[in-house]
């Protein structure tokens, strides 16, 4: 048998408590093209997103997300991967096709700090109706429609009050993700630390808060605009629509420029990410940072992160 594989991010699914509000903004702020309308749920994807959807939205009492989905290489390493995790020890859920609009049958369980992964391979991938469609037979909808308009999703930040060194070595060993990056305090622990799956510096990162009130806190979730000029414009795109954010900036750990925004129906973070770096190399060696390094490594120019209104401690996930 081979080894079940992860593919890519696939999409997030957050909870807001204003549905509508949350829909304004990564709709017509964002300029996300809204999919389908399913069961109370909203599902919506950027224009350079081929799978049905790469976000939902969902009201719910109180913000949260409800599972991080990640599709396979192969349509067998669902099964699979769902045999190896429940001998590992992880409890697994089954989620029928169609229970998820789009989607096929995937599976569902949580990581030692309890954030909700789901599993999945069948997908749909429908066409934008016509007036909504690009000339482009390579591109499913109008680029620059609407709003700051990100091309595609990136990846997701996670936080914990856990060792996160735990939760990396979890991702690697069940998951197969490959540390890229990484912090450690001198002579201490890991505490941070960007993997991927694929050649991007990272599909996703986890970081540890030894404030934070649950072990599953999502920090944020990332598009990519195609470059620096799309990020300024962004900015004033946010500005004329009343919304504040911070940066523009860039980090020296993956050498991305990045401009942090708030949704104003959930507070969910949002980075629009671009830049960073491609890794090939079949012998990469994660590198490793310190606390000395961080006036370059978190800000490597730029507006530097504000404690109090972008903490890491952020929303929990659940599932």
């Amino acid at each position: 048998m081979l080894m079940p594989e992860i593919s890519k991010l696939g999409h997030v699914a957050l909870i807001t408590p204003d549905l509508e509000k949350s829909l304004w903004f990564f709709r017509d702020v964002l300029g996300l093209e809204e999919v389908e309308r399913k069961d109370g749920t909203i599902y919506l994807k950027a224009w350079g997103d081929f799978e049905h959807h790469t976000l939902s939205l969902k009201a719910g009492d109180t913000a949260s997300v409800d599972h991080i989905g990640w599709r396979t290489k192969r349509p067998e390493d669902v099964e699979n991967f769902a045999t190896l995790l429940q001998t590992a020890g992880t409890n697994v859920q089954w989620i029928e096709a169609g229970q998820e609009a789009g989607q096929g049958k995937a599976i569902r369980f949580k990581l030692p700090s309890q954030h909700s992964f789901e599993i999945y391979y069948d997908i749909e991938k429908p066409l934008a109706e016509e007036d909504r469609r690009s000339v482009l037979k390579n591109q499913r909808y109008k680029s620059w429609n609407r709003g700051v308009s990100p091309r595609r999703i990136d990846h997701v930040n996670l936080s914990t009050s856990m060792d996160p060194g735990v939760i990396h070595n979890w991702l690697s060993e069940n998951l197969g993700f490959k540390l890229r990056e990484y912090i450690k305090i001198e002579n201490g622990p890991v505490v941070a630390g960007w993997m991927s799956v694929t050649n991007l510096v990272h599909d996703v990162a986890v970081m540890g808060d030894p404030q934070a009130v649950t072990p599953n806190r999502f920090h944020h979730l990332a598009y990519w605009l195609d470059n620096s000029q799309d990020v300024l414009r962004a900015c004033d795109i946010l500005r004329e629509n009343g919304i504040e954010f911070h940066g523009p900036g860039k980090h020296g750990i993956t050498q991305a420029l990045y401009a942090y925004v708030l949704d104003p129906g959930s507070g969910h973070r949002v980075e629009l990410f671009t830049g960073s770096y491609l890794i090939f190399e079949p012998d990469w060696e994660p590198v490793e940072w310190t606390e000395k390094d961080m006036a370059v490594g978190l800000t490597y120019w730029g507006q530097e992160i504000d404690p109090v209104k972008y903490p890491v401690n952020s929303h929990t996930t659940e599932g």
